[in-house]
């Protein structure tokens, strides 16, 4: 189909959609779940394609493994859309309600945005996100993926618009552009006179060319250099803990940590223990002078994980088992060095100073900001919205992981008995 054809089909899909009731979007979000499931084994033969092409093309490790489809994330990507429909619906939400001197009674209701389009690479969860969290919101979605999942996401795009039409809703409420080219994309960038608003999700090629391209309005979902300070007064076990499991749970992912900040007085001591752990994971550790001597002075480490820092690694997102360690003197120097480097997404200070935690929690400049916690729970599952549509690092409109509220607008709606301006 013809590019055109489908921004104008998801935008006549849009005005039919913005009238379906909460029950009617939430009975078909639940058979869209079930048909998933029961459609796990196709979708993962798909799916095998796509990792066949990317083992091919010496995909890296945390990569294939953000596109691999397995039954358990597919149950957990259908988790998310019945979650998702058991959510309050914000469509039809009236926020205010005023009467002016005039009489005339003056509100704001919450209404959706109309069409979504999505640009997004080897992600195939984001085609289910995507869909579940706009069609609540009674918005069409035009999805853009990437070559690298192209059959898996052919294959979910093709349940859910199968189902659909048997509910008699427009498939078009879900549509996929099979062309994979970068003309299309470029293209499907500039249609406005369709789409409403343009979410890119990807790394950091990718929404740069977005931004820089797009007449649509875009809601930028950032990359995740994301960093863990340890202050002075850090518990160890906590520390390691947690640096361990947002460096290692997933390491493909944007709030995985990159980057480590740990404070002068307790490198000596803390840096062996560290980078014990992380060796056993095979995390490699690029450390500036302080505590690469740290780490050195452990007789037991293994050598070649741990090298000398350079400046590129301060802002590098490695999506790897590749992790930075810088040392500073205070919290206000880790405070700084931090909003130098970082791209606004996750950032987490362990400590046990209360005085520290706030200024870290005030100071920081980033849309998600920890005190003792996982910079991985940065995720629209994780803090109750079912799932998310990306987790914007820009400041208008939406920050952070973005549901159901992130993709409605609001239009005033007033009363009036006959009244004329004078």
């Amino acid at each position: 189909m013809e590019l055109e054809q489908i921004c104008q089909g998801a935008k006549a899909a849009s005005h039919t959609l913005a009238t379906l009731g909460t029950n009617e979007k939430n009975q078909a979000l639940i058979a869209v779940a079930d048909a998933l499931i029961a459609a796990s084994a196709d979708i993962i033969a798909a799916n095998e394609k796509d990792l066949e092409n990317g083992r091919n093309n010496h995909m890296p490790e945390g990569l294939l493994d953000r596109l691999m489809l397995n039954e358990a994330r597919i149950a957990q990507i259908a988790e998310g859309l019945q979650q998702v429909a058991a959510l309050d619906d914000p469509i039809g939400e009236v926020l205010s309600m005023k009467k002016r001197p005039n009489g005339l009674m003056i509100g704001k209701k919450r209404v959706p945005l109309g069409v979504v389009g999505m640009i997004y690479e080897a992600r195939p969860n984001v085609t289910v996100d995507a869909f579940g969290l706009c069609f609540k919101t009674g918005n069409a979605v035009i999805l853009k993926g990437g070559s690298d999942a192209i059959y898996s996401n052919i294959a979910i795009v093709s349940v859910i618009q199968k189902t659909l039409e048997q509910l008699g809703i427009p498939e078009e409420a879900a549509s996929l552009i099979e062309d994979t080219s970068r003309d299309t994309a470029t293209a499907f960038m500039k249609m406005n006179q369709y789409v409403d608003v343009l979410i890119p999700r990807g790394g950091a090629g990718l929404i740069r060319a977005v931004v820089n391209q797009a007449t649509i309005p875009v809601i930028e979902t950032g990359t995740g250099n994301c960093h863990i300070f340890v202050d002075e007064s850090a518990d160890f076990d906590m520390a390691v803990n947690i640096i361990l499991n947002a460096k290692t749970q997933r390491i493909g992912v944007c709030n995985a940590c990159e980057s480590l900040v740990i404070h002068e007085k307790i490198v000596d001591a803390f840096m062996p223990k560290l980078t014990e752990a992380l060796q056993k994971k095979n995390v490699e550790v690029h450390a500036d002078e302080r505590s690469f001597a740290a780490a050195e002075a452990d007789a037991a480490l293994n050598k070649e994980l741990i090298k000398p820092a350079v400046e590129e690694d301060w802002g590098r997102e490695y999506l790897d088992y590749t992790i930075s360690a810088k040392t500073v003197t205070s919290v206000d120097e880790a405070i700084t060095h931090i909003n130098r480097y970082n791209t606004g997404h996750s950032e987490a200070i362990i400590t046990e100073n209360y005085t520290n935690a706030q200024k870290f929690l005030d100071e920081v400049d980033a849309a998600c900001v920890y005190v003792n916690a996982s910079t991985r729970f940065s995720d629209g599952f994780e803090f109750g919205f079912g799932a998310e549509i990306g987790i914007s690092t820009q400041k208008l409109h939406a920050r952070g992981p973005m549901g159901l509220e992130a993709l409605t607008s609001t239009k005033y709606i007033i009363y009036g008995n006959g009244q004329v301006r004078p």
